[in-house]
């Protein structure tokens, strides 16, 4: 899941290359910050001792990763995303989603 959500990063960093200069502040920095935050929370939320801790950064990341899915609608309604690439990131974020939620459900009620 952290590689998968690392690759996701060096593609959206690859991507946005391709965005218009004036969205450098823009959608290009909140890009990129948010799907660095998906890896950087799940690389912290994994070395936690505590479940509640661990849980609480894989939250993150996947808030992060909602993020990063209304970010790049939106930059594919802008065209700033080939319909091709948008699928491919989609697909990404989909699995990356489906990981992250089931591995805080398991974490949530390992002990229970």
């Amino acid at each position: 899941m952290w590689i998968e959500s690392k690759s996701l990063t060096v593609l959206i960093y690859t991507l946005t290359q391709k965005f218009p200069e004036e969205e450098k502040f823009g959608l290009i920095s909140q890009l990129r910050r948010a799907t660095v935050s998906i890896c950087s929370n799940i690389a912290e939320g994994t070395s936690r001792i505590s479940d509640k801790d661990k849980a609480h950064f894989i939250s993150i990341s996947f808030s992060s990763t909602m993020e990063v899915l209304n970010q790049l609608i939106l930059s594919f309604e802008l065209n700033y995303l080939s319909e091709e690439d948008y699928i491919i990131c989609r697909k990404k974020i989909e699995s990356i989603s489906n990981k992250l939620n089931a591995l805080r459900k398991y974490i949530l009620t390992k002990n229970n």
